[in-house]
């Protein structure tokens, strides 16, 4: 169940322009997201260089270890007692937003604010 709260929480709010930067190099992702939060609607992920991920989720820990292959953000994520499989990701920057489209850009995204 918090697995799917999760999942609902990082659906869209609204659909983005056009503006759409693809993401390919683990260095200019780390250069978006190093010491920079990611945030969306009761979630906010520390994201860092060493391949950790950590944050809160409505209330609860977030855990995960991520890396760049080929081209793509790979994670896995742990939420309270859920764990969420690894998953390869395409990542774009809109604005101060990224997007990350699971399942090498073929399945749901998510997206997150940078601050």
């Amino acid at each position: 169940m918090r697995a799917l709260a999760l999942a609902l929480a990082l659906l869209p709010l609204a659909a983005f322009a056009n503006d759409a930067v693809r993401i390919d190099t683990r260095d200019a992702f780390v250069a978006l997201v190093q010491d920079r939060p990611l945030t969306r609607f009761g979630i906010t992920l520390n994201v860092a260089p060493g391949g950790q991920i950590t944050g809160r989720a409505f209330g609860m820990n977030v855990t995960g270890d991520w890396s760049w292959q080929n081209g793509f953000f790979c994670c896995t994520l742990a939420y309270g007692s859920d764990v969420l499989p690894r998953n390869c990701q395409v990542v774009e920057k809109r604005g101060t937003t990224l997007r990350f489209t699971a399942d090498q850009g073929k399945g749901d995204y998510a997206d997150l604010r940078i601050r």
